[in-house]
Formats: C-alpha cells, sequence, structure tokens
C-alpha cells in the first residue's frame, strides 16, 4: 500500500503538521502587497476553494471562458481575492512559478506560486530522501523541479541511458553501433522519483526497470531481483485526463500502469511505494488545507476556514479525493485517530476545517454521456474503476457531492449555500 493512499497511512509521517517541517519545506504565507493583502475583510470568509485547472479553468493552452466569470465573482474591486483559493493540478511538467504566471496570464489577475499545488509538491516533505541519489522521470524542467522539492543528488533518464547506451534497444534508430566498454565508476542508484509521464514510454520503463532489478546498478546483471525493491516515490495517478481532444488523454497513471504490470509480470511481486500522492491522495489535500489556513491569516480573516469545496472534473481524482478527505476530517473530528491506525506515532495539527465538499464540472473528463462517468451501466454493471491499484474502489467516494455545468456555476453555488452575494 502506498504512503497516503489510506488513512493508516498517514503515519508514516508523525511530524507532517509540525511547522518546523513546513518550513523547512519552504511554505509560508503569502506576503503582503502581493495576490493576498494584509488587513481586515468586510466579511471574513469560514470557507475556501480547492480549484482544479485543466478540465475546470482551462482546456490545454485554452481558459475556459466560465473561469473568467468565476473570477469576476470571487474578485472584490481591488482584484484581491475574495475568499481563500488555492489551484491543485496532478500537473508536474512545469515549475511551481511558471504554473502560476501561466495562470496569472490565463485568468487576468496575479497568481502567487505559493497559491499553486502541483502533484508533487508534497515532496519537499519526504526530506529522508533528498540526499539519495535519485534516478528521475518526467518532462519538462525536471532537474529544476526536484531541486526545488528537495532533492540534491538526481540523475535523468536521458543521462542514465548515456552512461549506458545498450540499455534502450527498443528504436532501431537509437541502437548504439558498436558496443561501448563496460563501466564500474557509475555511483548507484538509491532510488526512483516519478514526477509525470516521460516522452520515451519504452525507454523510461526499460531503464527504471533496470535499475530496480539491479538495485541500483543497472550496468551489472543478477540472478535474483533484489526485494524489497529500492524506494520509490510518485505523483500524480491520473489514468486519464482532458485537453484540446474531444476524448480524454492518457495520464501519468497510465504510464504507472505499465511499469506496475510489467514489474509484476517479470518478478512475480508487487511494485511498492514509499509515496504516491497528487490527487486523490489525503496527503495533497492535507497540504492544501494549511496554505488555506495561511492565505486567511495573512489576509486578516479571524474565522477559522472551517468549510472546503473542492471543484473538479475528474471523478477518480478531484470527487474521490475530495470525499476521501471529507471522510478523513469527520473520522478525526469523533476523536478515532487510533481507528485510523495513527496510534501515537501520528501528532496532527488540530484541523480547523470541518467538511470537504466535492464539485464536479461537465468541462473536462466527466460529461454525463463518457464512459465510466455515469451511473451503472445497463444490466446494472459498475462503471470501470479507474483508479490508482493502492485505491480500492467505493462507489461512493466517487458521488459528487455537487454537479454543475462549470467552475462558474460551482462559484454561485457555494456562494449561495455560504449566503455571499455574487
Amino acid at each position: 500500500m502506498a504512503v497516503f493512499g489510506s488513512f493508516s497511512a498517514v503515519r508514516a509521517v508523525p511530524w507532517l503538521w509540525r511547522r518546523a517541517a513546513y518550513a523547512a519545506a519552504g511554505l509560508r504565507g503569502l506576503c503582503p502587497g502581493k495576490g493576498y493583502a494584509v488587513g481586515p475583510a468586510q466579511s471574513p470568509p469560514a470557507f475556501g476553494f480547492l480549484l482544479d485547472i485543466d478540465g475546470v479553468l482551462v482546456r490545454g493552452h485554452r481558459v475556459i471562458p466560465a473561469a473568467l466569470d468565476a473570477f469576476r465573482r470571487l474578485l472584490n474591486a481591488q482584484g484581491q481575492l475574495r475568499v481563500p483559493v488555492v489551484f491543485v493540478t496532478n500537473a508536474g511538467n512545469i515549475l511551481q512559478d511558471s504554473k502560476a504566471q501561466e495562470l496569472s496570464a490565463l485568468l487576468g489577475f496575479k497568481v502567487e506560486p505559493d497559491q499553486v499545488i502541483l502533484s508533487h509538491s508534497p515532496m519537499k516533505l519526504f526530506s529522508q530522501y533528498h540526499g539519495k541519489r535519485m534516478l528521475v522521470s518526467g518532462q519538462g524542467p525536471l532537474v529544476q523541479n526536484a531541486r526545488a522539492l528537495g532533492f540534491k543528488n538526481v540523475l535523468t533518464v536521458d543521462e542514465l541511458r548515456a552512461a549506458f547506451p545498450v540499455l534502450d534497444m527498443v528504436d532501431l534508430q537509437r541502437r548504439p553501433k558498436s558496443t561501448p566498454l563496460p563501466r564500474n565508476d557509475f555511483p548507484a542508484i538509491e532510488g526512483v522519483l516519478l514526477l509525470g509521464e516521460p516522452v520515451r514510454w519504452e525507454t523510461s520503463l526499460q531503464l527504471i526497470m533496470d535499475v530496480l532489478l539491479s538495485h541500483g546498478n543497472p550496468g551489472t546483471g543478477v540472478a535474483t531481483a533484489p526485494y524489497p525493491h529500492l524506494p520509490v516515490l510518485a505523483s500524480n495517478m491520473d489514468l486519464l485526463w482532458m485537453a484540446e481532444a474531444k476524448m480524454p488523454r492518457f495520464g501519468h497513471g497510465t504510464f504507472l500502469l505499465c511499469l506496475e504490470t510489467i514489474y509484476h509480470k517479470v518478478t512475480g511481486r508487487e511494485l511498492r511505494y514509499e509515496g504516491l500522492m497528487g490527487k486523490p491522495s489525503i496527503l495533497t489535500y492535507q497540504y492544501a488545507e494549511d496554505l488555506i489556513r495561511q492565505q486567511a491569516e495573512r489576509r486578516g480573516w479571524a474565522a477559522p476556514i472551517e468549510k472546503l469545496y473542492a471543484v473538479g472534473d475528474n471523478p477518480m481524482s478531484d470527487v474521490y479525493g475530495a470525499n476521501l478527505f471529507h471522510r478523513y476530517l469527520q473520522m478525526t473530528q469523533h476523536d478515532r485517530a487510533k481507528e485510523l491506525g495513527a496510534g501515537e506515532l501520528w501528532k496532527q495539527r488540530p484541523s480547523a476545517a470541518q467538511s470537504c465538499a466535492s464539485i464536479l464540472v461537465c468541462t473536462g473528463v466527466y460529461s454525463p454521456e463518457a464512459p465510466g462517468c455515469t451511473e451503472p451501466a445497463q444490466g446494472g454493471e459498475e462503471p470501470p474503476f479507474h483508479g490508482h491499484r493502492d485505491f480500492s474502489f467505493s462507489p461512493g467516494l466517487i458521488e459528487a457531492s455537487h454537479i454543475v455545468n462549470d467552475v462558474d456555476e460551482a462559484v454561485q453555488l457555494v456562494f449561495h449555500k455560504e449566503g455571499w452575494a455574487s
């Protein structure tokens, strides 16, 4: 079972909510004079928004018109947000600062980097791996992202391939023309970091398998695959995501499915994760809640943020995750931490949030006509489970609290429920 894949898994990091951990990870409140200004609000909110990006605010590189309408309601006359908002995306192939700039240009107001949570952002908390030599897979600014998360010694798949060219044999055009001399000076790899779907899946799948099967020494041969294997940290479990195409595209969850299947087929054992994050992981929502709290404090809002509204387009990540976090909040409020398996190891910072409502929009992955997104198929069959292997299927967790057409309707719905004028 992946860390943070269930309630019991949170015991693995008892220090998560200590302020010192967040200070060490570089988390801080938003600066005065930027997207949030210090000062009393006219009507202090007791709620906040967790907004997905792809399929909710944008489709590919195009903003969804309803998103502009939504932010006209969310912003006051000074261009400041009237309620705390964080953008929670399972994307990870971009720098946090760049994503904030991209959103600022699309939405027409200043989005601060501290308002953006990428799928791998909670990896800042995995300090026990930050000093290890890690193979990193994905695309975009991989090394910069890994270093921003705290990893000091990373090696890309392309760099590994350059060191051992005979490992990558699928593409005939890329095969070496001669056999290079064997190397015995290559430092062992100590773990694998999966930040998002790579470009050449066959190369990444092959070389990651080589690292796992050789215990970090891909230039050598081994008679028996070591188990447990090297630690694997992964982010973004989305099987599918929505871009400009009419049908959903493969996500990093599809790549993980391939890797897990190949590893099991070759070894007869299950690939295990030391950390598995991004929506629907509880850790991602805990992380988001803390940023919401910091925003409210910086803004001078005295009322605690008790209600969270998570708006998304993917039932298996956005809805499942929000409902899972809501269930977690309900259980912890009833002092049932020991039943969750935390015991004395889990020293939780008291959460002000009492609920997390899931709001599903129809502008992305979800569509009333899309397979796997609707009611059970004819004949009483359950829809296919698109979630990750380590998250057991619970039909109730993919049922949204509310289904609306778009994010503007979602904001109107929340404002109505909270008695706010839109």
